[in-house]
């Protein structure tokens, strides 16, 4: 697990660590996705999968904005097309996040939390320098040394 969940004042937090961007972004979906659930993702193994590329725009060259579009994507189809995505592989280009999804039916999850939405409200995404230290600034969170990345993301609960 490279993804810890956190509070806040009104809502949640998730902070991920990983080595490349492509995974920081796989681990925060996949983070998200487990936290709604009430058993872990892997408990979802036995259930037909289907697999489908979803991809979603990257404007101005803001990752940021785009994980959050890319997030957003996820819920979207989850609560919205009845897609639940159980695991994917992701790639990044200058104008798409792209990730080829492995999902199940989502009437077949059983959820203990909903996300509404994902904020811009402290969001990071943002790639650190070897023998650079982020701080997990709770104790939930691990510290983190580069090189890699680390996002954090506040969900609407």
């Amino acid at each position: 697990m490279s993804w810890w969940i956190f509070p806040t004042t009104a809502d949640v937090g998730i902070r991920s660590f990983s080595n490349t961007l492509e995974s920081i972004i796989r681990e925060t979906t996949l983070g998200i996705q487990e936290y709604q659930l009430l058993v872990p993702i892997n408990e979802l193994n036995s259930l037909v999968r289907q697999t489908s590329a979803w991809a979603v725009p990257i404007a101005d060259n803001d990752l940021e904005r785009g994980l959050v579009r890319w997030l957003e994507e996820v819920l979207y189809r989850g609560y919205g097309e009845g897609q639940w995505l159980v695991d994917v592989s992701i790639s990044v280009s200058d104008d798409y996040i792209s990730g080829h999804v492995s999902w199940i039916d989502s009437d077949l999850v059983e959820r203990e939390i909903e996300v509404k939405a994902i904020t811009m409200h402290e969001l990071i995404l943002e790639e650190i320098p070897e023998g650079i230290t982020v701080s997990g600034k709770l104790p939930e969170v691990p510290d983190f040394e580069g090189p890699g990345w680390t996002s954090q993301v506040i969900l609407d609960i």
